[in-house]
């Protein structure tokens, strides 16, 4: 019997963040150096589970003698790196793409949208009206007839989509950060029932020929939902509580438990609002599940709470 192959142990890199000396393993981002020294960095289309996209880019960060800013989430640390989180360059930088993305996109269902803003002192209100609920990317730009822009409304303008019982679409939010597209595609679920649609300004999410996601490949897992920074992807009965203005999130209690619909041992995390399970989760470090469930475990939570059912 051959002796087993030995992992060759990973060296430690050392670099600076913000004058403050730290060391990460080699291959680690500077986002996890920057993690590791206790400075937050506003992200938006990082996923701890899916691989860097450098979307969005609020997460850049200047390091010394690079021409110019680096993408924090997926630029490898290296040895000697001084980097800089909070120069004026940086912030720069941060507050231009957040005026861009609160005034052409709807954040008002992005947790850590108002928090950004704030920090940066961002003002979206320069570049035009904020873009209210229910609108997608301005589709009426200059240089189009009024023809073109009639078929660009018709190809782009997308809106709110419900067309199932388990989950709503609501591209006016959208910020194609395409993480739903990894989760759904050959990062996770393999299914590939929604990819990115068009090119430049007329890009965006869709199913294969815009079908109607019944009629898609979708096998309803729900994982693009659980990836979806700012509420673009959402449980059908957290949209309809919203709707109601009865969606009480700090009144919530969230407890992890194992779904039993199969012995894998997925977690799951049910939120609970007036005693009745409003969505389900899961926690993306368990070393089982990174996030993802099936349909049964994302949304087989109804009969939980079928009460009155069952005195019958």
């Amino acid at each position: 019997m051959s002796d087993p192959v030995m992992m060759t142990p990973k060296r430690m890199v050392e670099l600076e963040v913000d004058g403050q000396a730290v060391k990460v393993f080699e291959g680690q981002t500077l986002l996890d150096a920057i993690t590791k020294v206790g400075t937050e960095t506003p992200t938006l289309c990082f996923g701890e589970t899916l691989q860097p996209k450098n979307a969005c880019r609020v997460c850049v960060v200047e390091v010394e003698g690079a021409r110019v800013l680096q993408p924090s989430c997926s630029r490898k640390a290296e040895p000697g790196m001084k980097v800089h989180t909070n120069s004026e360059r940086v912030r720069a930088s941060r507050r231009m793409v957040l005026e861009l993305l609160a005034s052409s996109v709807d954040l008002s269902t992005t947790s850590v949208a108002p928090e950004y803003l704030e920090a940066y002192e961002a003002r979206p209100e320069k570049f035009g009206p904020q873009a209210p609920p229910d609108t997608h990317r301005d589709h009426h730009r200059a240089g189009h007839s009024a023809e073109t822009d009639g078929q660009l409304a018709a190809t782009v303008y997308q809106g709110k989509k419900i067309d199932n019982e388990l989950y709503m679409r609501d591209y006016s939010k959208c910020i194609l950060c395409y993480k739903c597209v990894d989760a759904c595609g050959e990062q996770w679920q393999n299914t590939f029932a929604i990819s990115v649609a068009g090119r430049g300004f007329d890009a965006r999410i869709s199913t294969e020929f815009v079908v109607p996601l019944p009629e898609s490949a979708c096998v309803y897992c729900g994982n693009c939902i659980q990836v979806c920074p700012t509420g673009a992807l959402m449980f059908k009965s957290e949209h309809d509580l919203r709707e109601e203005g009865e969606w009480r999130e700090e009144e919530q209690t969230v407890t992890t438990t194992i779904c039993t619909y199969c012995g894998v041992g997925c977690n799951l995390e049910l939120h609970v609002q007036d005693n009745s399970i409003v969505k389900v989760t899961s926690p993306p470090e368990h070393s089982i599940t990174h996030g993802n469930l099936c349909i049964k475990g994302r949304f087989g939570f109804q009969h939980a709470q079928a009460r009155d059912g069952a005195k019958k």
